[in-house]
């Protein structure tokens, strides 16, 4: 398969522009519609529909289009491999993560990272809603979960502890849960399909709650926790959320002597088939060192 004819598919797909995507890469609008069109007869299908208005990606086309970038991904790899062309990181990096955790700790090092590596573009999709990485054509993704996709690798970022909060106000009206039963006569917030949690003691006795029981569910983070400081009742935080309110006094933590049990993880994950670009891995380099190396909420 024709590598120019693929470069050229993927950023015609980014510009939606035949031949804005053809002069970036030095050909003529006749030269670039001859080998898009070689590419489609090579592939067998019609990867852009045209008109005299517009480009559009076919449903063919956006199939194939993150299929598009592996194998470009992988032609560089391989020139990298042989001391061929430029292992400078370079590019459009499609990265993912959640929104609250990204306003608060990525997107106040982004002009760093960019002054670093001035070759990177980044394209962030930055949402409490998980994207799929493969489907998404996404690079890189940092999720607060379970490492339980097999298709997927990553890196630790850093641990992401749980914990239950409420403000002071609340508290004061409806009193402080003294056990985990107490927690069953107290206003619950709760993010998204909460499934039920377990809390260990310090003495090792466990105790269940379930949050799917709550009156409010909100599906973004932030939003949790501005209900929580309002006072709408105890919410389950991770610490790297909530860590300044607690320090502050705005938020009390909850059941303080027990833990909650939970596997979740800050990952950088990649799609496993994926090679590791230049791109990649300057940029899950600069969040281990500027983030995971020393996280602050786990200094409070």
């Amino acid at each position: 398969m024709d590598t120019e004819g693929v470069r050229l598919f993927v950023l015609a797909a980014e510009k939606l522009n035949i031949s804005a995507a053809g002069r970036a890469l030095g050909m003529a609008p006749a030269m670039a519609s001859a080998k898009l069109a070689k590419l489609e007869n090579a592939v067998g299908a019609d990867l852009l529909h045209r008109s005299t208005r517009k480009v559009a990606l076919s449903l063919e086309g956006a199939e194939f289009l993150p299929f598009a970038r592996e194998i470009l991904a992988q032609e560089s790899a391989a020139r990298a491999a042989l001391g061929l062309g430029s292992s400078t990181a370079t590019g459009t990096l499609r990265f993912t993560a959640p929104s609250t955790f990204a306003q608060l700790y990525i997107a106040p090092l982004l002009p760093e990272f960019l002054a670093l590596h001035p070759g990177v573009h980044l394209d962030l999709r930055l949402s409490d809603a998980q994207f799929d990485l493969i489907e998404g054509s996404f690079d890189l993704a940092l999720r607060n979960s379970p490492l339980e996709d097999s298709s997927l690798k990553g890196r630790k970022l850093a641990d992401d502890t749980r914990i239950l909060c409420a403000s002071p106000g609340y508290l004061d009206q409806h009193g402080t849960p003294r056990l985990p039963d107490d927690l069953s006569t107290h206003r619950l917030v709760a993010f998204k399909d909460q499934s039920p949690k377990q809390l260990i003691g310090r003495d090792g006795q466990t105790a269940q709650y379930d949050p799917r029981q709550s009156r409010l569910v909100v599906d973004d983070g932030l939003s949790q926790k501005i209900a929580t400081l309002a006072g709408a009742g105890i919410s389950t935080n991770s610490l790297w959320s909530v860590h300044g309110e607690i320090a502050d006094g705005s938020l009390v933590r909850v059941l303080p002597d027990y833990e909650i049990a939970d596997r979740s993880v800050l990952w950088l994950l990649y799609p496993k088939s994926n090679v590791l670009t230049a791109k990649v891995r300057v940029f899950m380099d600069f969040l281990l060192e500027r983030i995971g190396k020393s996280p602050v909420w786990a200094q409070s």
